[in-house]
């Protein structure tokens, strides 16, 4: 656990930031009729709406990134959110190796990790020629481990096989194994890769058509994802699904940009965009199929639970084809879960099955 000694000047930076932050304490939900216009759309039509919806945000300055992460990144005890370092709760045998403390922790020098955090560019600065208002975006921006961040640079996110150099949380850096890439890459731990996934599917978002200066990169091509960084994206949004982190994340920094990230407000949004992913010996590991019947269904369904999932925290939910989320009543039958679907309207629902033992979805035609 990295600790340093509190100094009297920076207890006072610390409580003038405690009431910078007061305008932020109420949590911002979804603003009633926010998603509206891009009710219906799919494909580029549904970027090209979200886009719409969420450009022109209140734009930030860089210093104040440092109070924006007090509440935007804090632990439910207080410390750093720091997805370099951090093991998410409920993995096994699994402790964070470090933690950093608001301030005191804040870069400054480093030497190795544990010595400080810092402001990562998940979508690296370089890539946008550290243009504003990309630059102070805070819904790609993080912060972490300086010296994690330092070996991170600016090589892209991917899957690793054999690591070069490996992270006290581990996270790798080595060459890429995702097909379709083969050079330097960075691997952040699998209780984030969702979190990066959605950060990244926001930025093709909201810059859509306004990345004229951009780079194209190994990763990106301007704002856009490639096509194998897009399909390791898709597959590490369905992987690691939404959590309280995020949504509580997205409602504070809409409370500061007065934007959303809807990808975490609708993950169906991502499949209606760019559809699932193609099949990889990875995926098929991490993401299997539902069994579900009758299939069109009029006022029941099953859906057949898998032999190896585990029923405790379950969570299932439906998206329709026009964004809408819902969560319909059910009970569980054996290894069934039954469901009730009379009062929904006709038409095509995606269902998303969640547990601890990884994630499954399939697809019921409402008669």
């Amino acid at each position: 656990m990295k600790l340093t000694a509190n100094h009297p000047f920076k207890s006072v930076i610390l409580l003038i930031s405690s009431f910078l932050l007061t305008g932020f304490a109420t949590i911002a939900q979804i603003p009633p009729g926010y998603y509206d216009n891009a009710a219906g759309k799919t494909s580029v039509e549904l970027q090209t709406a979200l886009h719409a919806i969420i450009k022109n945000h209140m734009v930030l300055t860089y210093s104040y990134l440092w109070t924006a992460f007090q509440t935007s990144d804090d632990k439910p005890n207080g410390t750093v959110w720091d997805m370099y370092s951090d093991i998410p709760d409920g993995t096994p045998n699994g402790n964070p190796p470090y933690i950093f403390h608001f301030v005191t922790d804040q870069c400054g020098n480093y030497s190795g990790e544990g010595d400080c955090y810092n402001r990562e560019h998940s979508w690296p600065s370089s890539w946008f020629n550290d243009q504003s208002p990309m630059v102070t975006d805070l819904f790609h921006l993080y912060p972490t481990d300086g010296y994690v961040n330092n070996k991170r640079s600016n090589y892209p996110f991917g899957t690793v096989s054999t690591a070069s150099w490996t992270s006290e949380n581990g996270s790798k850096l080595g060459n890429c194994s995702w097909p379709g890439y083969t050079g330097t890459v960075f691997e952040p731990i699998d209780g984030y890769k969702g979190d990066f996934a959605r950060s990244f599917f926001y930025m093709s978002t909201r810059y859509y058509t306004e990345d004229g200066n951009w780079e194209v990169t190994d990763m990106t091509n301007k704002s856009q994802l490639k096509p194998w960084a897009l399909q390791m994206m898709l597959h590490w949004s369905i992987m690691d699904p939404v959590t309280t982190k995020e949504t509580d994340r997205n409602n504070t920094v809409y409370g500061m940009q007065n934007n959303r990230n809807p990808f975490i407000d609708h993950p169906e949004y991502v499949y209606m965009i760019w559809g699932y992913p193609v099949g990889t010996d990875e995926i098929t590991a991490h993401d299997h199929p539902l069994a579900i019947y009758p299939n069109p269904a009029t006022d029941r369904c099953q859906v057949d639970l898998p032999a190896d999932v585990k029923t405790m925290n379950l969570q299932l939910s439906l998206a329709s084809t026009t964004g809408i989320k819902s969560t319909p009543q059910y009970f569980q039958s054996g290894s069934a879960l039954i469901l009730d679907v009379q009062t929904l309207p006709t038409g095509i629902y995606i269902v998303n099955l969640t547990g601890d033992s990884g994630c499954w979805h399939g697809k019921i035609v409402k008669e």
